[in-house]
């Protein structure tokens, strides 16, 4: 299937490791011209080298997006290496997960700028070029715990939350412009953020983090976790032709953990 993805510039928030760097390998292989972002200059020429080996060229920028400026230098730096950005995978940012016996004002705080404004400011960064230009995709990598509360992951769930309502509301503001916005919703996914949430899973229980790994990892229905690539296979679809009426919607990527009807 051709996703006519050659030659699109894709930037990456979030994109040194985890799903965003899968997602950074997936738009590569369908020969878009990839730029990933992250706060960390190490993680991101980790990340550099790591595509290095397969054949994978990517622009690398740190930028702190929690400062909207910052996110706005990304874009122009991205525009000066690359060209305008044709589309916009926000997989950055991640609140600590937290017991409600340890949870602080200064937690919720954090929570909203780790998740919720490392998208809105690289959206607000990149979507009047795309108004100017006649088009271009978001799609925001978010994640379950905006639907259904975690009583470890509450601060991190109401940005979860936040993000599904600006997605898909900017997915209806600005759909007169050619502009879809979507968002993909993974539940435990084998990345470093999965080992924290087992981890406060552990101390909230009074389990060990192997055992609580075990136990979940048997509760679920697929008897597995997601791999980031499963993910990104996901989000390269929403940001491609073949997706090209799907706007405003919230995919969820769960393996089936959430047999609901929404």
């Amino acid at each position: 299937m051709n996703l006519e993805l050659e030659g699109k510039v894709v930037l990456i928030t979030g994109g040194s490791k985890g799903i965003g760097l899968a997602c950074a390998r997936a738009f590569a292989e369908e020969g878009a011209l990839v730029a990933i972002a992250s706060r960390s200059a190490e993680n991101l020429k980790k990340a550099a080298e790591e595509l290095k080996t397969h054949g994978i060229a990517a622009v690398t920028i740190a930028a702190d997006l929690r400062n909207v400026d910052e996110a706005h230098r990304m874009a122009k730096e991205v525009a000066s290496r690359l060209g305008p950005v044709d589309i916009l995978v926000n997989s950055a940012g991640a609140a600590n997960r937290s017991p409600p016996a340890e949870l602080t004002a200064k937690h919720w705080h954090d929570a909203m700028q780790a998740k919720y404004f490392t998208y809105i400011h690289a959206m607000d960064a990149v979507l009047p070029g795309m108004v100017q230009r006649g088009g271009g995709v978001v799609v925001n990598v978010v994640g379950t715990g905006g639907k259904q509360a975690s009583s470890i992951h509450l601060p991190g769930g109401a940005a979860n939350a936040a993000l599904m309502l600006a997605s898909v509301g900017l997915g209806n503001a600005f759909a007169g412009k050619n502009i879809r916005v979507n968002a993909v919703n993974p539940s435990a996914t084998l990345t470093d953020r999965l080992q924290e949430g087992i981890a406060a899973d552990a101390r909230a229980s009074g389990s060990t983090p192997d055992d609580m790994l075990a136990k979940r990892t048997k509760q679920h229905p697929m008897g597995r976790f997601a791999e980031p690539n499963e993910v990104a296979d996901v989000v390269v679809f929403l940001a491609s032709k073949r997706a090209s009426y799907v706007n405003g919607a919230v995919l969820t990527v769960d393996g089936g953990a959430s047999p609901i009807v929404v």
